[in-house]
């Protein structure tokens, strides 16, 4: 079983910048890939970014490509999200998961095992 915690999330001005954290629990930690996905009020959790367990490679989706980088530190069993320039329409509620899929299942919230609690990020005008 895997726990996680996201932390980093609040108010920012748009064109700010915010550095998510998820930690994790548990020594399985390095057999995951990680993801990120965000719930905007009204709307379906979407994917934002994952990194693959092995490797480092990165997939983003297109609203946050070039502004977001994920990367994760298996020593801290933590997974980050850096946001950079961001707009109003990136507030939601962020989450990162747990993945023991395949890299074609990194996009679909189906095919995550486990989820954090989630962080609040406001971006204002």
């Amino acid at each position: 079983q895997v726990q996680l915690v996201e932390s980093g999330g609040g108010l920012v001005q748009a064109g700010g910048s915010l550095r998510l954290s998820c930690a994790a629990s548990g020594r399985t930690f390095s057999s995951y890939s990680m993801g990120w996905f965000r719930q905007a009020p009204g709307k379906e959790r979407e994917f934002v970014a994952a990194i693959w367990w092995s490797g480092g490679s990165t997939y983003y989706s297109d609203s946050v490509k070039g502004r977001f980088t994920i990367s994760r530190d298996n020593a801290k069993n933590t997974v980050y999200l850096e946001m950079n320039s961001l707009k109003p329409e990136d507030t939601a509620v962020y989450y990162c998961g747990a993945n023991g899929g395949s890299w074609s299942s990194l996009t679909r919230r189906q095919a995550y095992d486990y989820w954090g609690q989630g962080t609040q990020v406001t971006v204002s005008s």
